[in-house]
């Protein structure tokens, strides 16, 4: 996804999401493309939530230029949002859930013959910060995968074990954020981290019975866990898909970015491309080296069987090519439309905000999802724009934010 592991289940889902910069996480490049050049990430204000960093009124939607098109996959992903929307808290501080229930209820009624004329009638632009935007894409990958091990596809893929589990209050110190950090407790009690990737690689969960299926490619199955959902396809053509169910609680390392720094990509000499191409040659080509890369991600992602039309993002909805992104949910409320004004015109347009990213922080960072198959990969493996960014919350949100802060 993500991921990035993204937090939510594509995570994509819960699943730290990939940047295009390979400094922090090595982001895909298609065969065939130029590498991206490293982009130096925005940083990420120290601000808690899209309250705090300010907002101020956009302009008006209808001079947008909202197509059609473009607003018709936004109001039907916005439509399965709406259960969520008018249910969960909102971390950004800009709104309630019954803020969304106006729109949400006009939404499962709109007719889809006139998506574009629907945003206008109930919601708003806002800026959060400055509206600077850095937009990155992802995608669900497809490799060579089998449901039950056979010859050639010995590449477990693992369910959470259910010896995975939150420290007691207690029982370690807990994480910044406050909550209690993943681990689990061993013979005697004691609770201790859970196997990273080099001891789940050596065995430390084989035999367990926690494989629900087999890819055939350790490095594919390694960059389909940093997307953090995708397609196990078998020779007779049946496919399994799997998304983001869990992680083992090591905090995630980009081997782009370790690359990088020793000096192993560029163009130079015995250097190879800055791109996940590169990156697998360099893997393939220097096997031990390679194997000893894959394991200083200590980060190991858990998958879950997916049923249904899509991959599940952090809201648990079905996140949708080209209509669903990813956003930190401090300062963009899940389940809200994001118009995006960028240098990379197939991005341009409206989102929904339905998935997080370990990688996707701060205000106004996007990372777009652009479906399954040969030209999404192409697309979210060359994604890296800048432009502006646009919040669409409901009417009058703007005007109670400013009318509660004069009180206080």
């Amino acid at each position: 996804m993500p991921v990035k592991v993204r937090r939510g289940q594509l995570r994509s889902a819960a699943a730290v999401a990939l940047m295009a910069v390979l400094a922090a996480c090595g982001r895909i490049i298609p065969p065939g493309q130029a590498p991206i050049p490293p982009v130096a990430q925005p940083a990420v204000p120290v601000v808690a939530n899209a309250l705090l960093a300010g907002v101020a009124a956009g302009p008006a939607i209808t001079n947008l230029g909202i197509v059609r098109s473009d607003a018709l996959g936004a109001l039907r992903s916005f439509r399965e949002s709406c259960p969520r929307l008018t249910s969960r808290t909102d971390t950004s501080g800009l709104t309630r859930p019954g803020d969304w229930v106006p729109a949400c209820t006009a939404a499962a009624k709109w007719p889809d013959a006139e998506p574009e004329s629907f945003f206008p009638v109930y919601f708003e632009t806002v800026r959060v910060g400055d509206g600077k935007t850095l937009v990155t894409g992802y995608y669900e990958p497809e490799i060579a995968g089998t449901r039950t091990r056979q010859a050639g596809f010995d590449v477990p893929v693992y369910r959470v074990p259910p010896d995975l589990v939150r420290a007691k209050i207690g029982d370690a110190p807990p994480n910044p954020d406050g909550s209690q950090p993943l681990g689990r407790y061993d013979a005697s009690g004691l609770f201790v981290r859970y196997f990273d990737r080099g001891e789940i690689y050596d065995g430390a969960l084989a035999g367990k019975g926690l494989e629900i299926g087999w890819a055939a490619d350790p490095v594919e199955m390694f960059f389909l866990q940093i997307q953090g959902s995708g397609r196990l396809r078998a020779p007779d053509g049946t496919v399994l898909r799997i998304g983001y169910a869990g992680q083992n609680g090591h905090a995630y390392t980009g081997i782009g970015g370790v690359m990088r720094e020793r000096g192993l990509l560029g163009t130079g000499p015995g250097q190879y491309a800055g791109s996940m191409q590169g990156i697998m040659q360099y893997v393939r080509e220097n096997p031990d080296a390679g194997k000893a890369l894959m394991r200083e991600n200590r980060s190991f992602v858990f998958f879950r069987e997916l049923t249904g039309d899509g991959p599940l993002g952090a809201l648990n909805v079905p996140v949708r090519g080209r209509d669903s992104a990813a956003a930190d949910p401090a300062f963009v409320p899940l389940g809200a439309p994001v118009w995006l004004d960028i240098d990379r015109t197939e991005a341009n347009g409206l989102w929904i905000a339905q998935d997080t990213g370990g990688a996707i922080k701060g205000p106004n960072r996007i990372d777009s999802f652009w479906g399954a198959g040969a030209e999404a990969r192409t697309i979210a493996g060359g994604m890296s724009g800048r432009g502006t960014a646009l919040l669409l919350l409901p009417r009058g949100t703007l005007a109670r934010i400013g009318t509660a802060a004069g009180s206080k």
